[in-house]
C-alpha cells in the first residue's frame, strides 16, 4: 500500500512546501536506523508499527491498547491502567527521538516528533535560521552632538533648572523604589518557588539522601524499579531447580514446569497464575516511596519483571526490588557480589557470605525476631549507569533496605562508617528486627567497598 497521508506542523506555510508522505516515511527510516534505536529493537518496532499505521494507512489516531496488543504481545482487551507498558516505552522513545535531532540528526531539514498524548507521529519543518543583519555605514554613524545651550543667569532661568533638577531627583527616587520593589517581589518569589522546590523533592536538602540518589536521578539517564515475581519463586520451589534468566525470558520454565506437573488441577491453576502479574505489596510500597522522589515521573519509571527487557538493563539505571529467589534480573549481578542470597533446604532466604572477614559468619539465617537485607549500589553490565539492589530474606527485611536508602540518619552514618563523603559502589549487609509485616531496626552487619569500579 502506498504512502496516503501524514500529520504536519508548517512553520512557514508561504515558503515551504507541504512535507510529502514519502519525505517522512524516509525521514522516520533514518530515526530508525540511528544509533539512538539499533540497540533497542522493541522501540524500533514501535516507532516503525505507529509510522506505518500513519503514513502508509492513513490512520489520524493510533490507540493505546491497539499498541500494547500488536507490539507488546498483551491479550485483546487487557487494563492499560494497570499496565502502562505503552506508555512508558513511547516516553522513552520520545527521548531518544529528541536526541537524534540533538546528534546526528542536527542537519535535518525535517523534525518528527510524538507529542504527549498522542501516539501519531508528527513532521514539521526545522525552523530557519534567521540571516543576520550586517550593520549598515547609515547605522554606525553617530549623530553630531549638540552643543549645550548656555545657561541663563536670570531668576526665572534659574527657577526652571531648579524644578528641573527636583524633578529628576524624584524620578530617580521612584526608580530606585520600583527597583527595591522588584527585587523584594523576586526575594518573595524565588522564598516561593524553593519552598515549593522543598515540596516537590524534600530528600535534595537532606544531605546524605541527595549524595547518594543523585547517581540516580542526576545522571540524565532513566531510572527503572523491576518488581519481584512471587510466581518465579513458587516455579523454582515447585520444579527444586535454578531458573537462568535467559529460560525466564523465553517462558521455558513455564513450559517445563507444567509438562512435569502430573496432577491436572494443579497443572491448570499453575498455567492461570503464570499469566498474572504479580507483585509483593511491601515491594510495591517501597517502589511507591522511589518513585516519590521523582513526583513528576520524569525519570522513574515502574516495570513488572516479565516486561523488563535486556536492552534496558545495559542503558538505564536499575532499581531491583527482591534477591534473584524472586527477581530473576538480580542473577545477572550473582558474581559480583559477595553476599548472595538462596534458599535453603526448607525454602525459606538466607545470605551467603562468599568470603568471610574476621568476625563475619559464613551463612546468615533469617529467625521469626530477626531477618537479613542485602544492599547492592554496583555499576550495570555495560559500566554505563547505576544498579541498586535491594534483598531481603523477608519482606520486612526488604522494606529495612528501603528505609536505610531513604533515611538521611542512616545513610549519614553510613558514611562515617566508610569515612567518606561520596558513595563508592558498596554492598551492606543489614540485620533487622522485626515484626510481622513491619520492620523495626536495622543494623549494619558487614560491608564491602568497590572504589576501582568507578
Amino acid at each position: 500500500m502506498g504512502l496516503r497521508s501524514v500529520q504536519m506542523e508548517i512553520q512557514n506555510p508561504q515558503q515551504r512546501d507541504v512535507p510529502s508522505p514519502e519525505s517522512c516515511w524516509e525521514l522516520l527510516e533514518r530515526v530508525v536506523a540511528s544509533s539512538q534505536l539499533k540497540q533497542a529493537g522493541r522501540m524500533r518496532e514501535l516507532l516503525i508499527y505507529v509510522g506505518q499505521r500513519s503514513l502508509k494507512e492513513g490512520h489520524d489516531q493510533i490507540h493505546e491498547q491497539e499498541i500494547g496488543c500488536v507490539v507488546f504481545g498483551r491479550p485483546q482487551g487487557y487494563d492499560t491502567a494497570l499496565d502502562n507498558i505503552v506508555r512508558t516505552n513511547v516516553s522513552y522513545l520520545r527521548k531518544r527521538i529528541d536526541a537524534y535531532f540533538e546528534s546526528e540528526g542536527l542537519h535535518e531539514t525535517l523534525l518528527m516528533e510524538i507529542p504527549r498524548g498522542s501516539y501519531v507521529p508528527v513532521f514539521r519543518y526545522r525552523p530557519a535560521e534567521p540571516p543576520a543583519t550586517p550593520a549598515t555605514a547609515a547605522a554606525l554613524v553617530l549623530e553630531p552632538v549638540k552643543a549645550m545651550p548656555e545657561v541663563s543667569t536670570n531668576s526665572h532661568a534659574s527657577r526652571g533648572m531648579f524644578a528641573g533638577l527636583i524633578l529628576a531627583g524624584l524620578v530617580i527616587l521612584a526608580l530606585a523604589g520600583s527597583c527595591v520593589a522588584l527585587w523584594i517581589q523576586n526575594r518573595a518569589s524565588q522564598r516561593s518557588l524553593d519552598a515549593m522546590q522543598r515540596s516537590f523533592y524534600p530528600w535534595q536538602y537532606e544531605p546524605s539522601v541527595a549524595e547518594f540518589w543523585s547517581n540516580f536521578l542526576g545522571t540524565h539517564r532513566e531510572t527503572d524499579i523491576i518488581m519481584s515475581d512471587a510466581f518465579f519463586k513458587l516455579a523454582e520451589r515447585r520444579s527444586k531447580r535454578t531458573v537462568s534468566i535467559n529460560e525466564y525470558l523465553s517462558g521455558s520454565y513455564i513450559r517445563q514446569l507444567l509438562s512435569e506437573e502430573r496432577d491436572p488441577a494443579v497443572r491448570g491453576v499453575l498455567a492461570q497464575v503464570s499469566t498474572w502479574r504479580s507483585a509483593n505489596p511491601n515491594h510495591l510500597a517501597l517502589a511507591r516511596r522511589i518513585l516519590a522522589l521523582d513526583p513528576l515521573g520524569k525519570t522513574i519509571h515502574l516495570y513488572f519483571t516479565s516486561d523488563y527487557r535486556p536492552d534496558l538493563i545495559e542503558q538505564d539505571n536499575a532499581v531491583l526490588l527482591g534477591s534473584r529467589v524472586t527477581n530473576p534480573w538480580a542473577s545477572l549481578f550473582d558474581s559480583r557480589v559477595n553476599f548472595i542470597m538462596k534458599l535453603d533446604s526448607d525454602g525459606y532466604s538466607m545470605v551467603i557470605n562468599r568470603a568471610p572477614a574476621a568476625g563475619e559468619q559464613a551463612v546468615y539465617t533469617r529467625t521469626d525476631s530477626a531477618g537479613y537485607c542485602v544492599v547492592a549500589y554496583l555499576p550495570n553490565p555495560s559500566g554505563n549507569s547505576k544498579v541498586l539492589l535491594v534483598e531481603g530474606t523477608s519482606v520486612e527485611a526488604t522494606q529495612a533496605g528501603g528505609d536505610f536508602l531513604l533515611s538521611e540518619a542512616q545513610l549519614s552514618n553510613f558514611q562515617k562508617v566508610l569515612q567518606v563523603t561520596k558513595f563508592p559502589y558498596f554492598e551492606v549487609l543489614l540485620k533487622t528486627s522485626q515484626v510481622k509485616g513491619t520492620p523495626l531496626t536495622a543494623t549494619i552487619e558487614a560491608y564491602r567497598t568497590y572504589p576501582n569500579l568507578h
